[in-house]
């Protein structure tokens, strides 16, 4: 692989591990005003499922010996869009953002940012994430299998968040 793919998959990583700080955070301040934890039972899976993504799509990079993969500029562009979406969505949520499905009973739901045209907006933005980075890479493989997965968790995720939501606010 070469420099610019390992920058982009070590910045990738960067900021995932940022974000989990920046959850566990709001988690903590959403618990110590009474918020509650849903779908933990589930939580799990989308660890293992983005923890995989990153492993399978650096092993198939590796296995491709992709040296030679230019930069794709309209890939990138759309990486950096994602990227831009995926801030709006944390910074429209503050405290409020988190990886997990914490509610706080009595508090109306956000309707304003990206979450004004789209209800859960975050989710389509992983799921191109998981489909741009890994073609960034030359991981074909792994570009269309865990959107795939991404979308079948989703199908469990959502409808669980959908009901915690609705039945916590106002």
């Amino acid at each position: 692989m070469t420099t610019w793919m390992w920058l982009l998959i070590i910045v990738v990583i960067a900021q995932r591990l940022i974000e989990l700080n920046i959850a566990k955070r709001n988690e903590r301040w959403m618990k110590d005003r009474g918020g509650i934890e849903k779908g933990e039972k589930h939580y799990k899976w989308f660890i293992w499922l983005h923890s995989i993504f990153f492993l399978s799509m650096i092993f198939e990079a590796l296995l491709n010996n992709n040296n030679s993969t230019g930069i794709n500029y309209f890939l990138i562009t759309i990486f950096l869009l994602t990227q831009l979406g995926r801030i709006w969505c944390i910074h429209t949520l503050g405290k409020f953002w988190n990886t997990k499905i914490i509610v706080l009973p009595g508090v109306s739901l956000i309707k304003k940012g990206p979450y004004k045209y789209v209800k859960h907006p975050n989710y389509i933005i992983v799921a191109i994430e998981l489909f741009v980075i890994p073609f960034l890479l030359g991981a074909y493989l792994t570009a269309f299998v865990f959107p795939l997965l991404h979308i079948i968790l989703l199908k469990v995720r959502i409808p669980r968040e959908e009901k915690a939501l609705t039945k916590a606010t106002l």
